[in-house]
Order: C-alpha cells, then structure tokens, then sequence
C-alpha cells in the first residue's frame, strides 16, 4: 500500500493472500527457490499479469506452500542473496525494461520465516526480463509472445488507461483514505465547502475520482488523488519518485550544490507554498524607484507559476526513476519534467497543449494552479518581454522537456541564438494577438532607443536570415514592413506548417 508497511499490515495481507484460490494469475507461492533468473521472470509475468486482472500489484511469496497454502518457511533471506558481487535488488532492477517498482518483506508467521514480494503492475508496456516478456497463464508462467490474444489485451489496456486512473492504493479504509490525502485542501482548492462527515468528503473524493470503490471492500486511491493530494508523496511506493525536486547552484554551472528541496507534499496541495519557497530562492534586482530603491524579483512570478505547473502537468509519468525538477542558477531557472513534448517546442506558443494527463490537467485549471487551455506560454513570453529579460528557451533533452528563464542580460550582452529567439517568440506574440512584428515592436521589446531603428533593423534581418520570421507582405515599403513567424506563412499560403 505505501513505501513503509507496518508488521500488522504484511501478516494481514499475507493472510489475504493464502485465502485466494489456488490458481491465481497475479500471485505466486514458492518455498525454497530462489534462482535469480527465475525471479526476474516472475517479475515479469506477474507484472504483466496484474495489469490484465486490474491488479494495483502482483505478489511472490516464499515460504508458503503452493498446494494448500499452508505456512512451511523458507531459507531465502532477500538482503543476503547476491548475484556474483551485486545485491539481488540491484541486479533484478538492471535487467527489467521497463524499471518497474518492487519490494521484498521479510516477516515471521508462527516463528516461520516469510518472504513476500511485492510487484507494481505493468503501466505503460510490458515488463520484460533480459529482453523477454512473461505473462501467467493459469498458475504457469509462460513467454508472452506464446499467447498473442494476452499481448493484445495488454496493449489495448495500455492504450486506454490513463495513468490518472491507475491505482496508488487498493483495499485502503475510510481512515486510510483521509490519512492519506488531504481532503481538506481539496475542498478549499476547488472552493467548496468542507462536507459535514466521513460519508460526504468520501463521495466528494469519488466524485472528482481521486478515490473509486474497491471490489475487495473499502477503496482505491487513484494515482490522480495521491499525485495531487498526498499529505506525503513518499508514502505511495510507485509515485515517490515523482516529487518535485528543487535544486539551487552555486553560480551558473551544477558543480557545486547549495541547497536541496524535494517537496513532500501532492501537487495540488503544496503548490503554494512550493511556488513561495522556490520565488524565495531565485535571485533579485535592486532598481531605483522614484524615490527610494527597492528590490524586485528577478522572474515574473507568473511566469514561473505556468512553466512549474506545465512540467507537472505534462510530464510522462510512464518514464520510470525521474520526476519534475526546478534549477536554480545565478544566471537563470531550469524547470525539467520526464517525456518529450506532444507538439514541438517552437510552436508552444501558439498551439493549445497537448496532455498525456487531461485529467488531471482540466481538475488543475478548474482549481486556479494553471492557466487555461492555450493561455499559458504566451504569458510566459510577455511576462519575459515585459521585465525586458531573454527570451525564455524550451528544448529536449534526454527524452525531457526543459524550460529555461534567464536572467536580465543587456542586448549587447546577448549572443546570436538569444536575438534570434526573441525576434521570432516576439512574432509568435505579436501574431497570436492579431499583430505583426515591426521595428517598433522590436524597439519596444529589447529597449532601443527611439532613434536607433538600425540596430532594431539589423535584429529583424538576423531573424529573417535564421528563417523564423518572414515579411508579412513583401511589396510594402521598408518603412510599413510587417512580419510573421514563418509557419504563419506557410499556414496563411495553405502549404502547412
């Protein structure tokens, strides 16, 4: 149920368990054997099996016996059983594709030692063990390639289940439930009035579906209700990982560490304060006001709230080990989340986002922690136009999304590639609100002066070399010219995009 099981809970589940039939595709009892290759494949087939039968996660257990379930022992001792000079978790990991999460428990029965381990269910594709996929079949286990009708129900059932509907707990109690979640944060989020009794935030948890009703009694948390209304996202095994990290360097490269923060709480939840702890931390400006001088932050605040919430959001949570990450250098933020985009980044601005996780995406909107649909990146860059700061980048690195603020540079101090990108965000801007990129434009934008149309000019020119922007209509004169970013062409002349 969560990364730390309580004795009570083991022998209770343990005793569930041996209750089951004697052929069940999602739990298998073993005694003595213990061969690692062995395992790993069971590993797999139980995986795979779990998520076929709907399954939160599979179990292997050691030391009761298979025929009738009897408690007998076992001599396997999970943290002493290496593989060459490798510890049996370890090597396991390495050779499952898909990572997936698993866990031995050793307890006492009766003065009998029991091994139990435990085996989240597939989630995205099937789990392979050294390049080979398993599945159960009956008690056996079998080569998943044998059995064509089992892989196509796995990749249908891939294919139709969001992750937000995937299972963080099963089987969890009323007090479970609201021990796990903060339920009185989601009523204030979502501005309803806290109901009166167990019964009535239950039905307000199920509503939403952050919790649905468990066929074995009780309920199930949904990934949607830990991820976002977790009191602590370590205590569900398979979304620990997914915590946002907060890392603050030393000057501008990742050499030296000053500071790190893995926010404990679900997105929904600890968002304020999260957004509050991370503005503390980023570098500000002293300017002269008309009086006194005062401090202003280095980003715009709205700016850092929309590109937290999109790596959130977006993130593919299918890329197992990684999660969310805010870096903060002297010199500018870096907000990274697992999964390349759904659209390309240089046309963030002016497409409505695509999420792998719309469900939670639309409940995130409906709470106030994001903008609306396809509002939000062109905030971004005005925001970033207005504190007259770099243009913010977005690239993709290593299978991620990554979106870097900067901090202010003076034109003079920006490279080619920064000019570029500015000019053709700038159009995108510009476009999207039913306008045109000008010299003007370009003054305002990068605080030229009046006078000095050249250097604006000579900006433009970079960015028509570079082919991100283009005249708007060529015949007009040099003085009344007007650009668009280039897929605005294309898309205006019905070639595409």
């Amino acid at each position: 149920m969560t990364s730390d099981r309580s004795t009570a809970y083991l022998i209770g589940l343990l005793q569930e368990l041996r209750r089951l039939p004697t052929e069940t595709e999602w739990v298998e009892f073993k005694v003595d054997n213990i061969d690692p290759r062995e395992i790993g494949e069971y590993l797999s087939a139980l995986a795979n099996a779990a998520a076929l039968a709907g399954k939160a996660f599979a179990y292997l257990v050691w030391g009761v016996r298979d025929i009738d379930h009897e408690v007998v022992g076992t001599r396997f001792v999970p943290p002493a059983t290496k593989v060459g000079n490798e510890e049996l978790e370890s090597w396991l990991l390495r050779q499952l594709t898909p990572k997936l999460y698993f866990r031995f428990f050793v307890l006492e029965d009766r003065n009998r030692r029991v091994v139990l381990l435990e085996i989240a269910r597939a989630s995205h594709e099937p789990v392979r063990f050294e390049g080979n996929d398993f599945i159960r079949v009956g008690s056996y286990k079998k080569l998943l390639k044998g059995f064509p009708e089992k892989e196509r129900a796995l990749w249908r059932l891939f294919d139709r289940t969001p992750f937000e509907e995937g299972v963080a707990v099963e089987h969890a109690s009323d007090d479970q439930v609201l021990g796990f979640l903060d339920f009185p944060g989601y009523f204030d989020l979502v501005g309803r009035t806290l109901a009166d009794g167990r019964r009535g935030i239950l039905e307000a948890l199920e509503q939403d579906a952050l919790i649905r009703s468990c066929d074995a009694g009780g309920w199930n948390i949904t990934n949607l209700g830990a991820v976002l209304f977790a009191k602590r996202l370590e205590d569900f095994a398979t979304l620990r990982r997914k915590a946002l990290r907060v890392i603050v360097y030393r000057y501008g490269s990742r050499i030296e560490t000053v500071k790190e923060y893995v926010a404990p709480m679900g997105y929904a939840s600890g968002f304020k304060d999260l957004l509050a702890f991370i503005n503390s931390l980023v570098p500000s400006n002293e300017v002269m006001g008309q009086a006194l001088r005062k401090t202003v932050p280095m980003y715009p605040e709205l700016a850092l709230r929309e590109l937290i919430a999109n790596a959130l959001i977006h993130q593919d949570f299918a890329v197992t080990g990684a999660g969310p990450m805010v870096e903060i250098f002297d010199d500018r933020v870096e907000i990274t989340n697992p999964g390349e985009p759904l659209i390309a980044t240089d046309r963030f601005l002016d497409n409505p986002p695509r999420s792998r996780n719309e469900t939670m995406a639309s409940l995130m909107r409906r709470m106030g922690i994001c903008e609306e649909r396809g509002s939000g990146v062109d905030k971004v860059v005005f925001q970033t136009e207005q504190f007259q700061l770099p243009a913010p980048l977005f690239e993709v690195p290593d299978s991620s999304t990554r979106a870097v603020l900067f901090a202010h540079r003076p034109l003079a101090k920006m490279d080619k590639d920064d000019r570029v990108r500015a000019c053709y965000l700038h159009a995108c801007l510009k476009y999207v609100n039913r306008g045109y990129l000008t010299n003007t434009s370009v003054r305002e934008r990068f605080g030229i002066e009046a006078q000095n149309i050249a250097t604006a000019s000579r900006l433009i020119k970079e960015a028509v070399d570079a082919g991100v922007i283009v005249p708007h209509d060529r015949s007009a004169a040099p003085k009344y010219m007007k650009y668009v970013p280039r897929w605005a062409a294309a898309v205006r002349a019905g070639t595409g995009t």
